[in-house]
């Protein structure tokens, strides 16, 4: 877990990279786990990696890359607000894992989740965007894009 800032002019394939290495993902971010761990402080809650939640934590990387919020408990509430705000379009795993980031961000940072779904009501989420094409726009100008740059 590791609040890293990411240079604009980096391809998001290249973000992504980092991403995965300063927070320990290996090199396919674990989509291949047949389990991953949510860390619930120093909890870990392991759950199966299905299709769907590959489908939506692609996306969700990468939303955490442009919006800056961290891979830690906190940061994890923060994106899933953020996610809700701008919307998880038809990615059902996207809808049922942050809604229980919410409730948990509203109980233990309630003032952090608040801001960070307002911050998502005014950004446009990637979700339904043909996704190898993302991976080679840079970070700058998917921040600007979606409306992504200003927290």
């Amino acid at each position: 877990m590791a609040l890293v800032q990411y240079d604009e002019g980096l391809t998001m394939r290249e973000a992504r990279a980092i991403y995965f290495e300063v927070n320990g993902f290996g090199a396919d971010g674990g989509y291949g786990d047949a389990w991953v761990d949510f860390k619930l402080g120093p909890l870990p809650v392991p759950f199966p990696n299905t299709p769907a939640r590959v489908r939506a934590v692609r996306y969700h990387d990468l939303h955490h890359v442009l919006t800056g919020y961290d891979t830690n408990t906190i940061g994890e509430f923060e994106i899933s607000a953020w996610e809700l705000g701008a919307g998880c379009k038809d990615f059902v795993a996207a809808w049922h894992l942050n809604l229980g980031g919410l409730f948990a961000g509203l109980l233990s940072a309630p003032r952090r989740t608040v801001r960070a779904f307002l911050r998502g009501r005014r950004s446009e989420s990637l979700y339904g965007q043909p996704f190898e094409a993302l991976l080679d726009r840079t970070v700058g100008d998917l921040r600007r894009e979606m409306r992504a740059d200003a927290p």
